[in-house]
């Protein structure tokens, strides 16, 4: 296994917010009517490239979510599913892939820093032989901190 961390990020929110919106995916699915907006250009604005805001609207227009899953078309990976397989209200949420071409698990861990914000950490754990280590290694590294970077610039009102 290898193990990749975001950095620590801190998402003006209280925990009970985040924990409720990332818990249940088909809140995932209201991005795809804001993205690209005026309004989220603004909001994201200096925060990432516009690059990464047009790979994000790609990614947005082909995800499907129910409450419990989410399914992505990845470029050069492609379809890749996501199953939440433990809830820890409000502290953690655990997600496992079940169809992607390397077996994962990412948690979502949420720490509170006062009342009306909390602090975010990503933890994917990858099923990776050397090889792919020494290749993926630092993409994978890179992403979880980009995802990381997405979901502590989402409003979670």
């Amino acid at each position: 296994m290898a193990k990749y961390e975001s950095k620590v990020k801190q998402i003006p929110y209280a925990q009970s917010s985040v924990y409720a919106k990332m818990a249940d995916l088909t809140h995932l699915l209201k991005l795809k009517d804001v993205v690209g907006t005026p309004a989220a250009a603004e909001m994201l604005n200096g925060k990432i490239t516009d690059d990464q805001q047009r790979q994000a609207r790609e990614l947005l227009d082909g995800m499907e979510a129910t409450p419990d899953s989410l399914s992505v078309q990845l470029p050069m990976v492609g379809a890749v599913t996501l199953n939440i397989v433990e809830r820890d209200e409000p502290k953690c949420v655990k997600f496992q892939s079940t169809q992607s071409p390397i077996p994962v698990t990412m948690w979502v861990q949420l720490l509170p820093t006062d009342a009306s914000s909390c602090k975010m950490r990503l933890t994917l754990d990858a099923e990776l032989n050397m090889m792919m280590k020494m290749m993926l290694g630092g993409k994978l590294k890179d992403g979880i901190d980009k995802f990381a970077d997405m979901l502590a610039s989402l409003p979670y009102e």
